[in-house]
């Protein structure tokens, strides 16, 4: 069986925990602040004040490593828990929910460039229905989705040169509508309504609803999408 059992999960069902790699070296960071505002504080207690830049580089280096590990802590340890009915995606802000039987197409998004194609540091998920992801996601994860996914909309290069020639480039696309209809008919507004629009033209320009940077993840992105598959083939196989 390809679940492994994780006591985060409700008492009756088996999961797939994946570890967020952003927050891996939290005790090292932190640790190596506070030895830095040690030597820091040695430095301007005891040394000449011609030391004293050095002490105090060393002070602003320490805040800034302990801002990063507090950062990192606040982090949940894991980013995504799979189970056999949905996927589960954690994170500081609140968190997502996809039932299998939802998801369409799983992949890493590709852009071209010239004559190539380039794969990007993310993994892409196509729904089937917007509806029960919206209602699944809280709105402060929703307004942190709206913020993070602002540079995929670089990736359409038709709209750059045309905007950018007028000197407004993306000045208008950055902003999603706040009424959404869907294809059953349901209207969405406000916060999910842009986020429904954003997943949208998301879908038009790069074939994806649902994006997960590779910083989440505990693998690379394409081992990520095949474990995904592994997953979904097995619970179709086992439905039969």
């Amino acid at each position: 069986m390809w679940f492994l059992y994780f006591s985060g999960c409700n008492t009756m069902q088996d999961c797939i925990e994946i570890r967020r790699a952003t927050k891996s070296n939290v005790l090292t960071t932190a640790l190596f602040g506070l030895l830095s505002l040690f030597v820091a504080s040695q430095i301007l207690v005891w040394l000449p004040k011609t030391w004293a830049l050095l002490g105090i580089l060393l002070v602003s280096l320490s805040l800034v490593a302990l801002l990063v590990a507090y950062y990192k802590y606040r982090e949940p340890t894991h980013s995504f828990l799979l189970s056999r009915q949905t996927i589960q995606y954690q994170h500081k802000h609140g968190q997502w929910k996809i039932d299998w039987h939802n998801v369409q197409r799983i992949d890493v998004p590709r852009i071209s460039q010239g004559l190539s194609q380039q794969d990007l540091s993310m993994v892409g998920i196509k729904l089937r229905s917007y509806g029960p992801f919206l209602s699944s996601i809280s709105p402060r994860l929703m307004t942190n989705i709206l913020m993070e996914q602002r540079p995929l909309l670089l990736y359409d290069f038709g709209i750059a040169d045309a905007q950018c020639a007028t000197g407004k480039c993306y000045s208008d696309d950055l902003l999603e509508d706040d009424r959404f209809k869907d294809s059953d008919g349901t209207v969405y507004k406000g916060i999910q309504a842009m986020l429904a629009n954003r997943m949208h033209k998301l879908r038009q320009r790069l074939g994806y609803d649902v994006f997960v940077a590779s910083s989440e993840l505990d693998r690379s992105e394409h081992a990520f999408v095949a474990l995904l598959k592994q997953c979904q083939q097995q619970l179709v196989m086992e439905s039969r």
